[in-house]
């Protein structure tokens, strides 16, 4: 019997290599020409499939053993890119950390994730040096980028190895690729166990459902995008930005590199294309080849759809992809559906409509438990309608958690009805209801509902009272008080621009929210409001507010008595 084909994602990159060995695979921007225009630096798909495998060779001379973890500690660039390549040619597993989680986040889950070595620049080895108690595994070093003090090759090393002999890993759906760790917006992050299958066929469903063909070129707001695209044939131009605040994005930039390549695709956080849209509104600015948005990492307001749908081609569109680092992608919608038709209920508090599923997924909306589950016939379906938490299904989803294992009792169910007793479901932490056109609206995250004496509140439908206000920019409904009798407050942050300025256009703003609380039933029984200046939130999107962490905050100030 033969071999099951390999299903390392890697072999994307080599056919499209040997099929079109001189298109642009990788643009990075490189400062300012002489005569002021931008500069910028390219490889082919040739070249990034040939440096990939020197560095996938250099990395087996290390001798570590099959499967080992090797982080990898390197900024959006080439190099980044051409390494993410090298460790799935190679067969080791990629351990990925958000540096936006600030070091003792990142300290934290490297510690926990055990890793045998590091592919890293400098700076990140001479932690690990000063730190090296922390890390006694860490044995197979690689520095990218000048070496210091220590010893152990270099990515330079390695790209004067020959190819003669290389063969990348045949691996297979099961074999683990990666380690990536979650946002840690409700509680500690963890790390998410990638098997090469589950890379495999999330390039097939993003591909196939957004009709991405191989020539298109495409704008990253997230460095790991370049994966997919090299896999699918697309041109990868990586912005100039500083990737662990999209917020603080330059438009100029964005837009520059935009029109230079052409770009007909770009991916960003929500926090990204605000500022974005709100530049382009502002200086009449477009980007006219630009025909798919693709956001995601938590909802994205309405303001946000209509600014950079009125910045891109005519004929394009804005997609809000939904999933999780654990399952994704899970579901999508486009701007054109929610600004006809679902955005005027959102605003009545009927939750967010992230649309319908990929064909790969399968869903259902169980009855909401805080408890382990085994299997899912311990689970209770819900109807059409009723609030409950989202489960999902499919190739796309992960398996497991290796840091932080205990919660995978909170959140893989085994489908016991399935005979290979190999299929499981994943609990998305989400809460929501199905409609009757099998679309899901999200109404928060299940740890973040408030529970009160006369009943549940839930975060989303609820904000979204308060979120039409002209001067709200977002809001927050958080808790304070045990689960069951706890006391719901809402902390707004308004625009830059419409911040209240003195106590008299404070209490104004206060009793205006208090009117919009008082007009609605799904507020009525809140009385309590706070302004803040700028909310918590992730750092991966700027976007996920981090509603544990402002609710502390919130109750020093409602028993204070403090505005």
């Amino acid at each position: 019997m033969s071999e099951p084909a390999s299903c390392n994602v890697s072999r994307r990159l080599t056919q499209w290599a040997q099929s079109h060995p001189d298109r642009v695979a990788v643009v990075i921007p490189r400062g300012r020409k002489p005569g002021g225009g931008r500069a910028y630096d390219t490889w082919t798909f040739r070249e990034l499939d040939e440096d990939s495998s020197r560095l996938a060779a250099g990395l087996r001379t290390l001798g570590a053993p099959p499967g080992a973890r090797l982080a990898l500690l390197v900024p959006p660039s080439f190099d980044f890119i051409s390494l993410v390549f090298a460790l799935l040619k190679s067969g080791y597993v990629m351990v990925l950390i958000d540096p936006g989680m600030g070091r003792a986040g990142m300290m934290r889950c490297l510690q926990e994730v055990r890793p045998e070595g590091f592919v890293a620049i400098p700076l990140a080895h001479a932690v690990r040096i000063v730190l090296r108690h922390r890390f006694p595994a860490a044995r197979y070093n690689v520095t990218v980028g000048r070496r210091w003090f220590w010893g152990g090759p270099t990515a330079a090393d390695f790209r004067q190895l020959s190819l003669d002999g290389f063969v990348p890993a045949a691996a297979q759906a099961d074999d683990p690729a990666a380690i990536i760790f979650t946002t840690g917006s409700t509680g500690p992050p963890k790390g998410v166990l990638y098997s090469h299958g589950n890379f495999d066929r999330q390039v097939d469903e993003i591909r196939e459902f957004y009709d991405i063909q191989p020539g298109e070129v495409d704008l990253p707001g997230f460095p790991l995008f370049a994966l997919f695209n090299a896999a699918m044939g697309v041109t990868t131009v990586v912005p100039d930005m500083d990737f662990t605040r999209p917020a603080r994005v330059d438009p100029r930039n964005i837009l520059a590199a935009g029109r230079d390549w052409q770009v007909t695709q770009a991916f960003g956080s929500p926090a990204l294309w605000n500022a974005v849209g709100r530049y382009c509104e502002e200086h009449g600015e477009r980007i006219p080849t630009l025909r798919r948005v693709l956001s995601a990492g938590a909802p994205v307001p309405p303001h946000v759809l209509r600014r950079i749908r009125a910045a891109i081609a005519t004929d394009g569109d804005v997609h809000t992809p939904y999933g999780a680092t654990e399952a994704l992608p899970v579901a999508s919608i486009s701007a054109t559906e929610v600004l006809g038709e679902t955005a005027a209920r959102s605003a009545t508090g009927a939750g967010t409509c992230v649309g319908r599923h990929f064909p790969g997924i399968a869903w259902r909306v169980i009855r909401i438990s805080d408890s382990p589950l085994q299997q899912i016939s311990q689970t209770e379906p819900l109807g059409v309608g009723q609030i409950g938490e989202l489960i999902v299904r499919g190739p796309v989803v992960t398996r497991e958690y290796v840091t932080r294992t205990e919660a995978n009792a909170l959140h893989k169910l085994r489908d016991d009805s399935d005979p290979s007793g190999q299929a499981f479901w994943h609990r998305m932490g989400d809460v929501g209801y199905l409609d009757e056109q099998d679309r899901f609206w999200f109404c928060g995250r299940k740890s973040q509902r408030v529970r009160t004496a006369a009943g549940t509140l839930y975060t989303i439908p609820c904000e979204a009272i308060f979120n039409q206000h002209e001067r709200v920019y977002r809001s927050a409904l958080v808790g304070l008080g045990e689960p069951g009798q706890q006391r719901p407050v809402i902390v707004v942050e308004p625009w830059p621009e419409r911040r209240p300025r003195g106590d008299a256009e404070l209490k104004s703003f206060l009793l205006e929210l208090a009117a919009l609380a008082a007009a609605h039933p799904l507020t009525e029984g809140i009385r309590d409001f706070l302004v803040h200046e700028s909310m918590p939130v992730d750092i991966r999107h700027n976007a996920k507010i981090f509603r544990e962490q402002l609710a502390v905050w919130a109750n020093g100030r409602v028993s204070s008595g403090r505005d």
